[in-house]
């Protein structure tokens, strides 16, 4: 059984209920990156709003064209006025310019550009609102049966929804399906047009391990992210959402990684209620140590 679908199991296993995007709690869940099993949830299926967790289903579809040979690299995209007038954050690129498909994946990765994720919909279908239903289409074929896209970039949509385990889903996915291009989400800044942009995420390269995804914010989904990290030959993909604060989502983040590869490390087969125990004691404390707090900033948006 492939990793995809242990974790469509596994997730099934968790329960399938789905109740307001305002739910007052947080939602997490951390999965073995190999085997494709939930070792830590708490709420996670219940629905939220991804805010720019959805550029990964934007970077999973535009990384499937690559792949196909619909889209290289090096092919330079027109930007439209309807991209250019996308809220920030964006490159601000004007109306009529054209963009290559290289530098509007790092700024998805690394700006979180929301003129870019719309460039590059509108270049792999006849509109970004059919791009959305790609999105939507692509996510349900995965198993992320809760998640509905209305739009690539995650802007505010009453009706863009999905849970914590959908996206662990799409993490897997990413990393299973194209791991030539994993390593993209690693990235700390790149350049355009004389300016250099860095990254949102300042969990990559800690001491932990973690290497990417994405993070993302709007007012009503908190502080969301989607991360990964590996020690030796264990590798766990993250996901929390709901969160107020942008330095109390990274730390939980942190901690939830954390204890669980020092348990895949210390025992062959995990006991997901000791799992669990430890985790929501470590996130009720407060005080336990982190590779977060070794980072040296904790700024983000």
């Amino acid at each position: 059984m492939n990793v995809i679908k242990a974790l469509r199991l596994a997730i099934i296993l968790l329960g399938t209920t789905a109740v307001a995007a305002h739910a007052a709690d947080t939602s997490s869940i951390v999965i073995d990156a190999q085997s494709g099993n939930v070792l830590y949830a708490n709420n996670a299926d219940e629905l939220r709003y991804p805010a720019s967790l959805t550029k990964l289903m934007t970077l999973y579809i535009a990384f499937n064209a690559l792949e196909r040979g619909k889209l290289k690299f090096s092919d330079k995209l027109k930007v439209s006025a309807t991209a250019a007038s996308r809220s920030p954050s964006k490159l601000g690129m004007p109306a009529g310019t054209f963009i290559d498909v290289k530098t509007l994946i790092q700024a998805l990765i690394v700006k979180s550009a929301n003129d870019c994720a719309t460039v590059l919909a509108e270049a792999l279908s006849p509109s970004e609102a059919e791009f959305a239903k790609l999105m939507t289409k692509t996510a349900h074929r995965l198993g992320m049966h809760h998640t509905t896209f209305k739009n690539a970039s995650g802007l505010p949509n009453s009706a863009q929804k999905t849970t914590a385990k959908d996206l662990a889903i799409l993490g897997a996915a990413i990393y299973h399906h194209f791991p030539q291009y994993y390593h993209m989400f690693s990235l700390t800044e790149f350049q355009y047009n004389g300016m250099t942009y860095k990254t949102h995420n300042y969990l990559l390269n800690d001491s932990l391990g973690t290497d990417g995804m994405k993070t993302g914010y709007t007012a009503a989904s908190g502080f969301n992210i989607l991360t990964s990290a590996q020690q030796g030959n264990y590798r766990v993909i993250a996901v929390t959402m709901g969160h107020k604060k942008v330095k109390e989502r990274d730390e939980d983040v942190s901690k939830m990684m954390e204890i669980s590869l020092h348990h895949m490390q210390k025992n062959s087969r995990i006991n997901t209620a000791t799992l669990k125990s430890a985790i929501n004691s470590s996130l009720k404390s407060h005080k336990t140590t982190t590779a977060y707090n070794q980072t040296n900033n904790h700024r983000h948006r």
